[in-house]
C-alpha cells in the first residue's frame, strides 16, 4: 500500500501528528516534515476505494512523498510553503474525484435505466399474455413504486394483496408477534416434521400428510379481453375417490369418510364435508384445519398462469370440479372472521369475488361490506359503490344501501370536516326504502327506541310485515351479521337525528315514499338461488330462520350445496349392479315387505334404493320399526280357552275378581 494510501487511513484514524517547531532535533536526526492533519466530519475511509485511488495516481505518489534533502530544507525555513503545495495538489485531487465520481453516477445511472428497460419489457412481455397490468400503470410504478398511493389508486377494485391472505399477520398487529411467534413454535415442536411447500392461501402445518399425486389438475380453457377462464379437472383415478367418497355421504356413517381420507388425506369434497361435522360437535380447531388442507390440495395444483392477486383470472361455477374451491375459500373466509382477522376476511371476500363478479355465485357481496367496516377499509367500499352502483345497483341490496352512508361517515370523523351532508341523504333514502329495517336493528343493539318512532305507523310492524318475503331475507341477514357496527354512541345519535328528519318528511308527504314503496313491491318477487346458497352457508339463525320450509327441510350436502340447475357436468357417476338380498326369498320377508306402502313383487330388495339416500333411510327405519312391533305381537299372542257349557266362565271369572280385590286389601 502507497504513503497516500496509508495518510489517509491515518486521517480517518484520528491520528495527531505532532508539529514540526515542537520537535527537539538533534544534528545527527534525518528531519521528515510531515503536515498537520486536520480532522474531517466524514465517515470512515473505504479500503477498497484506496486501493482504486492508489492505480489511478500511482504517478503523483513520487511528487507527494519528500525524500530529498532539498525539500526538506525548504520545508524547514518556510512552514508555509509545503502547506500551499499541499492545498493545491489535494485540491487536484479532489477535482479528479470529482470527475471520477461523476463518470461512475452516469455509469450507474445508464446501468440503472438499462436495468429498469429491462424490467418494464420483460413485464410489458408477462403481461402481454396474462393481461394483468393495471391500466395506466407502467412496470416500473410496479417495481420500484409499489407502496405508492398513485400505483394503489390504480390499481383494479378487486386487486388482493398477498400478505393480506395470511391472518397470522394481522394476529401480530392486534395482540403482538410475541404471542403469535410462540404459537407457530407450538406448531412446529414434534418429532417427524413433514416439510410442506409455502403457499398463498394457507400456512401448511409439519403435522399434515405428505403431498402427493391425486389426480387434481388446472387446466386454462381461453383468454378473452385480458382474462383468463381455468378449470379444475378430475383425472381417472380422482374419480374413483370421487366415488368411494360419494359411497361414504350415502351411508350417512362419519367413519366411512374418514377411511377415505385415511386412504386420500388430500380429497377436496371429503375434507369438506368432514370440516361440516367437526363443526357440528364443537371441534372448530379440527374443522379450520381440515379446510385449511384443502385450500392447500387446490393452490398445489394450480395453473402456471392462474393469478390471485391481478383479478383477471375467471373460474365457473357450473362446473362441480370448481365449486369446491369456492366453497373451500367462503368457509375458510368465515373461520377467519370467526377469529376477529377482519381485514383477511375481507381479502378473501375479494378474492371469491373476483372469480366470478357478474353472477356471484355465493353473494359475496352481502358480506364484503361488513369485513370493510369491520377492518376500517371505508375508501374501498365506498369506491366499490362508485363503480358499480350504475350497472349493478348495489343501493337495491339493504346492506350497500345502510352499509355506505356508514362508511361515509366513519370516513369524516377521520378528517377535521364535519359535513355529512352526503352520509345523511343515503342514509335517509336507506330508511325511507326500507323502513322494516329500523325497529328490528335497534332490537338487535339493545337500544330502546324513541316513543314518538316506536309508535309512527312508516315503522311499525304492520308495514314489517308487508314488506316482500324476500326483502325480509336480505333485511333478517343484515341485522344478524352487521348489527354490532351500530352499536358506537356516535353512531347511534347520528342514526336518531336522520331518523328524525325521516319522520318529518314521511308526514310532509315526500313522493319518495310512494317511489321506494312501488319499487320494493315490484323488485323483490322471489329469493335468488344464489342468495339461499349465502344464507345456508353463513348459518345466521335469523336469516334461516326465514327460509321457506320446502327448502329448510330438503337435505343439503355441505360439500355441494344448493347446485345450480345448469351444472356442466364432465363425468357421471356409474350405476352399481343390483344385488338381490338374501332373505328375499323367504316367505316371511317376502310378507314383511308386502305391508309396506310401496311393495312391487317384480322389484327385488337391492343395496341401492330407488328413492336416494334419504328415502333409503326411511326405508330402513320403517322397516326397523315394522319388525319390532311385530315381535312384540307374536311375544303377546295367547290363545283364547273355548267357552264352558256350565257357566263356569262367568264364575271364574267373577272369582278372579274377588282375588284381585283381596290381593289389593292384603297390599293396603
Amino acid at each position: 500500500m502507497s504513503s497516500r494510501a496509508l495518510r489517509k487511513l491515518q486521517r480517518s484514524n484520528d491520528v495527531v501528528v505532532p508539529e514540526l517547531h515542537d520537535l527537539e532535533l538533534s544534528e545527527e536526526e534525518e528531519i521528515v516534515p510531515v503536515r498537520k492533519s486536520k480532522k474531517k466530519k466524514t465517515s470512515a475511509v473505504n479500503p477498497f476505494a484506496l486501493l482504486k485511488d492508489d492505480e489511478e495516481q500511482d504517478g503523483e505518489e513520487e511528487e507527494v512523498n519528500i525524500t530529498n534533502g532539498e525539500q526538506n530544507e525548504h520545508a524547514l525555513n518556510d512552514d508555509t510553503k509545503p502547506i500551499q503545495n499541499d492545498s493545491a495538489k489535494s485540491r487536484k485531487k479532489k477535482k479528479k474525484k470529482k470527475r471520477n465520481k461523476e463518470k461512475n453516477d452516469t455509469a450507474v445511472s445508464s446501468k440503472q435505466e438499462d436495468v429498469i428497460d429491462e424490467v418494464e419489457a420483460s413485464v410489458r412481455e408477462v403481461n402481454a399474455i396474462l393481461g394483468e397490468l393495471p391500466p395506466g400503470t407502467t412496470a416500473s410504478d410496479l417495481v420500484f413504486n409499489s407502496d405508492s398511493t398513485t400505483t394503489m389508486d390504480m390499481r383494479a377494485l378487486l386487486y388482493v394483496e398477498h400478505k393480506h391472505l395470511n391472518p397470522d399477520t394481522e394476529m401480530r398487529r392486534i395482540f403482538g408477534s410475541r404471542v403469535v411467534q410462540n404459537e407457530v413454535q407450538n406448531r412446529r415442536r414434534g418429532r417427524h416434521r413433514v416439510y410442506h411447500r409455502q403457499t398463498w392461501l394457507t400456512q401448511p402445518k409439519e403435522s399434515w400428510p405428505q403431498m402427493t399425486k391425486l389426480g387434481l389438475s388446472m387446466r386454462l380453457l381461453e383468454s378473452r379481453q385480458g382474462v383468463n377462464y381455468f378449470c379444475f379437472e378430475h383425472s381417472s383415478s380422482y374419480q374413483q375417490i370421487q366415488f368411494q367418497f360419494l359411497d361414504a355421504v350415502e351411508s350417512f356413517n362419519p367413519e366411512n369418510i374418514v377411511a377415505v381420507l385415511n386412504l386420500h388425506p388430500y380429497h377436496i369434497d371429503a375434507l369438506i364435508q368432514l370440516s361440516e361435522v367437526c363443526k357440528m360437535s364443537d371441534d372448530t380447531a379440527m374443522a379450520t384445519e381440515l379446510i385449511e388442507r384443502s385450500l392447500y390440495s387446490f393452490e398445489c395444483n394450480f395453473h402456471t398462469l392462474f393469478s390471485l392477486t391481478q383479478g383477471t383470472a375467471r373460474l365457473d361455477y357450473r362446473r362441480p370440479e370448481n365449486r369446491a374451491f369456492f366453497v373451500a375459500l367462503f368457509r375458510h373466509l368465515v373461520f377467519v372472521g370467526q377469529k376477529g382477522c377482519y381485514r383477511t376476511a375481507l381479502e378473501f371476500g375479494k378474492l371469491i369475488l373476483s372469480f366470478d363478479p357478474d353472477n356471484d355465485p355465493l353473494c359475496v357481496l352481502l358480506m364484503i361490506d361488513f369485513y370493510a367496516l369491520r377492518s376500517e377499509q371505508y375508501n374501498f367500499i365506498i369506491r366499490m359503490y362508485r363503480e358499480w352502483e350504475a350497472h349493478r345497483n348495489l343501493t337495491q341490496l339493504p346492506n350497500f344501501a345502510f352499509s355506505i352512508p356508514l362508511a361515509m361517515f366513519h370516513n369524516l370523523q377521520t378528517s377535521d370536516d364535519d359535513v355529512t351532508t352526503e352520509a345523511d341523504e343515503m342514509l335517509q333514502n336507506a330508511l325511507l326504502m326500507f323502513p322494516g329495517m329500523l325497529l328490528p336493528l335497534l332490537d338487535k343493539c339493545s337500544i330502546k327506541p324513541d316513543p314518538d318512532v316506536e309508535k309512527h305507523k312508516f315503522f311499525s310492524t304492520a308495514s314489517q310485515n308487508s314488506q316482500p318475503v324476500a326483502l325480509r331475507q336480505l333485511i333478517e341477514l343484515y341485522i344478524g351479521r352487521c348489527h354490532s357496527c351500530w352499536k358506537q354512541p356516535e353512531v347511534v345519535v347520528w342514526l336518531e337525528s336522520n331518523v328524525r328528519e325521516v319522520i318529518t318528511r314521511v308526514n310532509a308527504k315526500d313522493p319518495l315514499v310512494e317511489t321506494y314503496k312501488k319499487q320494493c313491491a315490484g323488485r323483490y318477487k322471489g329469493t335468488p338461488r344464489n342468495i339461499y346458497r349465502h344464507i345456508l352457508m353463513s348459518e345466521i339463525k335469523d336469516a334461516t330462520a326465514a327460509l321457506p320450509p320446502e327448502l329448510s327441510a330438503s337435505p343439503v350436502m355441505s360439500y355441494d350445496p344448493l347446485p345450480p340447475k345448469d351444472s356442466i357436468v364432465s363425468y357421471t357417476r356409474p350405476e352399481r349392479p343390483r344385488r338381490i338380498n338374501q332373505d328375499s326369498s323367504n316367505p316371511l320377508s317376502m310378507f314383511f315387505r308386502s305391508l309396506l306402502p310401496n311393495f312391487n313383487p317384480d322389484e327385488p330388495l337391492g343395496d341401492e334404493e330407488p328413492q336416494g339416500a334419504e328415502g333409503g333411510q326411511e326405508l330402513r327405519q320403517g322397516i326397523g320399526a315394522l319388525m319390532h312391533a311385530m315381535r312384540d305381537l307374536l311375544n303377546n299372542i295367547q290363545p283364547v280357552p273355548p267357552p264352558r257349557e256350565d257357566g263356569g266362565g262367568q264364575g271364574e271369572g267373577v272369582d278372579q275378581q274377588e282375588w284381585q280385590d283381596d290381593e289389593i286389601n292384603e297390599m293396603d
